[in-house]
């Protein structure tokens, strides 16, 4: 399989690789999942040619990354690049971020902090290295800690060896810059999907500019780009308030995967593989977190990577997509 260097450090990732957001189970991630599979899908995916393994301790309370350390016992620790997170906090304050439950979540960058959740995840992971460490959401107020603090945290524990490399996740191109003034900056994830396309024009230019890995998230749309919703679906939890999940786009964005049946002929494929493929397509700096709970699923979703639409293909389902955006198409 491909592979792709992550930033300018010295690995070298999958273009597809397995996100555990569901994987650590709980209500505000889909529900509790069977342990057992998800073990048996986290150590198949190096066999398919997956070495990127992405978790946070905000999946679940830890136990997303619990699931993922006990799977890294009986894997090849150098044929896994691992990422996991910073920043999403529930045993000490910060910033308001979610409240799942009776439990509060919160938004915490500053040094100290990073400083605990570090050997926090690596007791989870029974580790003693991250390959990549990211901070999960963006430090706001009233709790603000500046980049310059976080980077500081960051940068020592690269120099101590508990990380290899720096990532961050839901940030803008100013706050990538600003990273940029206090180290390295090797990979950012922000969401991207053919039907949400704002990082094309936010983060895109300056990844390229500074030889950073765009990684996408949600690359699915939640599941709609899977083609596997009846006409008469109602959205469910976190689907409800968001845009393409609202009647009117909803029924546009199937028409738009009925549409594409020729291009599935074409390169022998399912709907959820060709919105993969075509993510893969706009540049070789892009990678894609999949979510597979099963090893089914995830032998369907890598097939994503020995796809190769040509340009034509790539730019007409382009244009199909922004025509289901169009509020003045008919």
């Amino acid at each position: 399989m491909k592979k792709i260097k992550l930033g300018q450090s010295d690995l070298f990732i999958s273009q597809i690789g397995l996100g555990t957001w569901s994987i650590g189970g709980g209500p505000a991630w889909g529900g509790d999942k069977d342990k057992g599979e998800c073990l048996r899908t986290i150590r198949k995916a190096p066999e398919l040619g997956v070495n990127l393994i992405d978790t946070a301790p905000g999946y679940n309370f830890g136990a997303s990354e619990c699931i993922v350390g006990e799977a890294l016992q009986e894997m090849e620790r150098d044929k896994v690049v691992l990422i996991t997170k910073c920043g999403i906090v529930w045993d000490r304050k910060g910033s308001l971020f979610n409240k799942v439950g009776e439990r509060q979540l919160y938004k915490n960058l500053s040094k100290e902090s990073i400083m605990e959740e570090i050997d926090q995840s690596l007791e989870r992971l029974g580790l003693d290295s991250i390959d990549v460490y990211m901070t999960h959401w963006q430090s706001v107020e009233p709790c603000f800690t500046p980049i310059s603090e976080t980077m500081e945290a960051l940068n020592e524990l690269k120099a101590q060896g508990k990380i290899k490399a720096i990532g961050a996740a839901n940030i803008s191109p100013e706050q990538i810059k600003e990273y940029l003034k206090y180290g390295e900056l090797d990979i950012v994830q922000g969401k991207y999907s053919v039907l949400d396309r704002t990082v094309e024009e936010t983060l895109f230019p300056v990844c390229k500019q500074y030889n950073i890995t765009m990684q996408a998230y949600s690359p699915l749309e939640q599941g709609l780009l899977t083609g596997t919703f009846p006409r008469d679906y109602k959205p469910i939890g976190a689907q409800c308030n968001k845009k393409w999940f609202q009647p009117d786009k909803m029924s546009k964005a199937m028409d738009m995967m009925d549409a594409w049946e020729p291009f599935c002929e074409k390169y022998h494929c399912t709907v959820p593989i060709l919105a993969l493929a075509w993510i893969l397509a706009q540049g070789d700096f892009i990678s894609i977190l999949n979510g597979a709970n099963t090893v089914p699923q995830l032998e369907e979703n890598v097939k994503a990577m020995d796809i190769e639409l040509t340009q034509d293909d790539a730019a007409a389902i382009r244009a199909m997509a922004e025509a289901a955006d169009c509020e003045e198409c008919v």
